[in-house]
């Protein structure tokens, strides 16, 4: 569920025309709504209430430190990979209690920033990373949280760009290799073993491969207390899936459902880290026509937005519904939507069949909410758009579009090249 609608015709995010906004604020620019976002954080997080959990929003899918002071208030934490995400999250008021910090490559500089900061967790992806975070720990004079990132070799069936649970891929420690990396670790003196964490993919359509993984999870877990090593926390990722084109995938209380149901008598705090389903449909890109033309029949849609905007299409092919701000009738074509980016990969659609629209018209990219801005880039030198929140009748530019000199601050010409 999302708020864009169209009334009389004419597309609005709440109760906000996006036409005014185009005007005022001027194209391209991304939109998003406050009410769309508080619902589906509020969705997801009651589908578990029956058990003790964290919703950790995964900052990678959209880190407006507007958006994570939302969710903060709404009591969630995050998940990050990054020193820069930990700096966000911490400016939005996210409570360190509640930030897990993923990623295959931490640096000495960025575990100290979270040590210091008193996360609630490293989710560990390596045994060289165990032990680096065991040494800056120890000279630090502190005990780290910890769980290992394990992979259970379950196929998420999604993209393989973002596939993230299989043993080809690059992320986690083989769950048949886990054990005794738990037991490595057990002997750390710097390390407070708190929890596993497992994340198979993003952009899943069906709940068979989250459960796959918890049954697989659920041994480890049995494993290590027999041992002695108290699992304290199950950190179960993220990656569920929204409708782009025709996906159907499950609905945050049937994806709840079924977790309950597979772990019951497991007694961890469950931690998950949501990212699109949250943000995905609670976004879109807003962009202008710039030219329309044809060569030898084949039509195109000139647009002010690129890929340096929107990477999706370009990067993994990926679909967003594309749609007049503003409708009439329209003799429908088929059409290539691209942007002003030199490169032949520049685009938002290939062969769309959707309505004729005239130079000057805005369109919509819908569900752009996640993997949005944060992918995006100054290639061809090109600002970076701005930020835009609906809440209610009014609407706010929580991140200004870039400017020229925005572009060249932190450049410095060499002496040598002005003499």
């Amino acid at each position: 569920m999302n708020y864009f609608h169209y009334q009389d015709q004419a597309l609005y995010c709440e109760e906000v025309p996006v036409e005014r906004i185009a005007r005022d604020a001027g194209t391209p620019f991304y939109l998003y709504s406050h009410r769309t976002l508080q619902h589906h954080f509020r969705v997801f997080d009651r589908a578990f209430a029956e058990v003790p959990h964290i919703v950790c929003f995964a900052v990678k899918a959209n880190s407006n430190t507007a958006i994570l002071k939302l969710f903060a208030r709404e009591g969630g934490g995050v998940d990050l990979v990054s020193g820069g995400e930990l700096y966000r999250a911490l400016k939005a008021g996210v409570d360190p209690g509640k930030i897990v910090y993923s990623g295959v490559g931490k640096r000495e500089d960025e575990i100290d920033y979270a040590l210091k900061t008193g996360i609630l967790m490293f989710n560990v992806e390596s045994l060289q990373e165990l032990e680096a975070i065991n040494k800056r720990a120890g000279i630090l004079g502190v005990r780290a949280g910890i769980g290992l990132r394990v992979n259970p070799d379950v196929d998420p069936e999604t993209h393989p760009h973002i596939s993230t649970g299989l043993k080809e891929n690059k992320f986690g420690i083989d769950i048949e290799a886990a054990l005794v990396a738990y037991r490595h670790a057990s002997v750390l003196k710097h390390l407070d073993i708190k929890g596993v964490s497992c994340h198979i993919g993003s952009q899943v359509t069906k709940i068979s491969p989250f459960i796959d993984a918890l049954e697989r999870l659920k041994i480890l877990v049995g494993q290590l207390r027999e041992e002695g090593i108290a699992i304290r926390y199950l950190d179960l990722g993220g990656g569920l899936g929204i409708t782009y084109d025709q996906e159907i995938p499950p609905q945050p209380s049937e994806y709840a459902r079924a977790i309950i149901d597979a772990s019951k008598n497991l007694h961890c705090n469950f931690i998950f880290e949501p990212g699109r389903v949250i943000v995905g449909n609670a976004g879109i890109l807003v962009t202008r026509v710039l030219y329309t033309k044809e060569n030898e029949g084949k039509r195109f849609l000139i647009v002010d937005a690129g890929m340096n905007d929107l990477l999706r299409p370009s990067l993994y092919g990926s679909y967003h519904q594309i749609q007049p701000v503003i409708q009439r009738k329209r003799q429908n074509i088929t059409a290539d939507v691209v942007g002003p980016i030199c490169e032949s990969g520049d685009f938002l659609a290939k062969g769309r069949r959707m309505p004729a629209l005239d130079r000057g018209e805005i369109l919509a990219v819908m569900s752009a909410g996640a993997y949005g801005f944060t992918m995006s880039s100054n290639y061809n030198s090109r600002p970076r758009i701005p930020e835009i929140l609906v809440r209610d009748e009014q609407w706010y530019v929580i991140r200004k579009r870039e400017s020229c000199e925005d572009l060249i601050r932190g450049e410095e010409i060499p002496d040598f090249l002005n003499t």
